[in-house]
């Protein structure tokens, strides 16, 4: 059930980051990074539980949540630019 819950709070998490990219908002922005921290602590749960494939879940995961965070942070400073 946490692999399900991780897929789907990371893939909401990439959508969320792209979309505040698109269309910028402090709330888009917040639920971004918090989806973004949610993607990380269960991956964490999910490493702690069976270690059996750690290297490549871990790159895999890191790469994802990179990329979120990349739009997500592009997304913050699109938006500090439509503030100024």
């Amino acid at each position: 059930m946490i692999l399900i819950s991780h897929i789907l709070i990371a893939l909401t998490s990439l959508s969320c980051s792209v979309f505040a990219y698109v269309a910028p908002t402090k709330q888009r922005l917040h639920l971004s990074y918090g989806l973004v921290a949610a993607t990380i602590a269960s991956g964490t749960v999910l490493i702690l539980q069976s270690a059996g494939h750690m290297l490549e879940a871990c790159t895999m995961g890191l790469l994802f949540v990179g990329v979120s965070l990349v739009a997500a942070v592009a997304a913050q400073r699109k938006l500090a630019v439509q503030h100024d």
